[in-house]
């Protein structure tokens, strides 16, 4: 890594690990079955995609496409439900099955209809046995597509939190993020998520837009918090290969004062919501003091099992973590849902990343430690017998000589606010040499 990757504090969003540009065609294909035979699955996580949103905003670099032909939906859900079926009969094969937490994301999973969105719940529910009612179950949104109808569904099928990617509440800077929305249609949609009366609503905003200052920064957090937002995410802009913002982009490459701004932005939300009752939670989440408790107690994202369902879904076994091929181009993503929609075998992993112990390790280390908690170094030594000093004490002693982790931390390894706030520079950093590799080779497409 160079110098300005060890200190610039906005290199790489990392929410799993490996990202998916380390994934690569798995020649065996192994079977679900044989990958998910030896798997504890008493605490699994299930996750539905839908590859769909009305627009796609500038920053996006999601995978997912815009609009649907005519029939499209149908067919994707059709195909969802022959996976469905073939994952749940490999995992029934290799013992009982319990899902404790669920999550529709995307894409936008409001683009479906309302009876679409019943369907979807009705194959999370019937096909795979999640028993959406009785677990948390987080759904995104968009301002458009958050409907009464599509809401009613979603909170009389059990969802307990619902996430709205508002991104500004300045109509100029959702413009200048390549986001056409107005704040009216914006408030109109969060009193019908708020009559609906979902525990949880959480409100994304980015910072960092063209134009934006810390005065219409605090404008906009403040016209989330008149809503008493649960959660809230705040987003540092990033500009990524192939996306509306990179088409206008000039000058590509590092810009410091950029990062400086970001940086400035990032700790004026972070005061503003801490000193109004928010407790954070990451460098991007923060809660809200008296929010309902959201998570499932029994379910740990460093050891439980995942389950992705749809094209643009990623599953999790301690051995292979598997998904589908995976573009940002338009015409690539079309082609990769044509092919899912058509696709009939779904028993066998496809595309994927093999996990060794010492890569284990690593996603236990950067899972924990990116969380404001952080490591407790009682449960690492537990599952790994060893000490995360003796597997990673370079790595560590380097964060706490820049201050970026708290070196009194001997039960619990935490990063310090300043840390926190380099947190997408810790988390590629800890990336391994192999998993770099694998990414710096990755044929964007």
């Amino acid at each position: 890594m160079t110098t300005a990757q060890l200190t610039g504090p906005y290199q790489h969003y990392v929410y799993a690990y490996p990202h998916k540009t380390a994934y690569r065609r798995l020649p065996d294909r192994p079977a679900l079955r044989s990958l998910w035979a030896a798997e504890d699955k008493s605490a699994l996580s299930l996750y539905l995609h839908i590859p769909f949103c009305e627009v796609r905003c500038g920053f996006c670099n999601l995978f997912t496409r815009i609009g649907a032909p005519q029939g499209l939906t149908g067919a994707y859900l059709d195909a969802l439900e022959r996976q469905a079926d073939a994952v749940r009969e490999a995992l029934g094969e290799t013992g009982p099955v319990r899902f404790a937490t669920a999550a529709f994301g995307g894409g936008t999973p409001t683009f479906l209809t309302a009876a679409e969105l019943e369907r979807l719940c009705d194959i999370a529910e019937l096909r795979m046995g999640a028993g959406l009612r009785a677990i948390p179950l987080s759904v995104e949104a968009s301002p458009a597509t958050a409907t009464a109808d599509r809401l009613a569904v979603l909170a009389g099928r059990g969802t307990t939190r619902l996430s709205l990617g508002v991104q500004s509440f300045v109509d100029t800077e959702a413009r200048a993020a390549v986001r056409p929305q107005r704040r009216a249609d914006v408030e109109a949609a969060l009193a019908r998520i708020r009559d609906a009366a979902i525990p949880v609503l959480n409100i994304d905003l980015i910072y960092g837009i063209d134009g934006q200052t810390e005065q219409t920064w605090l404008r906009s957090l403040d016209a989330a918090l008149a809503w008493q937002p649960e959660e809230l995410y705040l987003y540092p802009l990033y500009v990524r290969p192939l996306t509306g913002l990179d088409r206008r982009r000039t000058a590509p490459g590092p810009d410091p004062a950029w990062d400086a701004q970001r940086l400035r932005l990032y700790r004026a939300g972070r005061d503003h919501l801490l000193a109004r009752g928010y407790t954070q939670q990451s460098m991007r989440m923060f809660r809200r003091a008296d929010a309902p408790p959201q998570g499932a107690d029994d379910h740990a994202c460093q050891t439980d099992g995942m389950i992705g369902l749809g094209c643009g879904a990623r599953s999790y076994t301690a051995a292979v973590h598997y998904s589908f091929d995976y573009a940002v181009g338009m015409h690539e993503i079309r082609g990769i849902v044509d092919d899912y929609v058509a696709t009939t075998d779904f028993a066998h992993a496809e595309v994927g990343y093999r996990m060794d112990a010492h890569e284990a390790r690593r996603r236990h280390l950067l899972q924990s430690l990116l969380q404001a908690e952080g490591l407790a170094v009682d449960d690492y030594r537990a599952r790994f017998g060893a000490e995360p000093l003796d597997d990673f004490g370079t790595e560590l002693l380097r964060l706490a000589d820049r201050g970026w982790l708290d070196p009194a931390g001997s039960a619990r390894l935490r990063l310090t606010p300043r840390g926190l706030a380099h947190s997408d520079a810790i988390g590629p950093e800890l990336f391994s040499p192999a998993v770099r590799a694998a990414m710096a080779a990755y044929e964007r497409k």
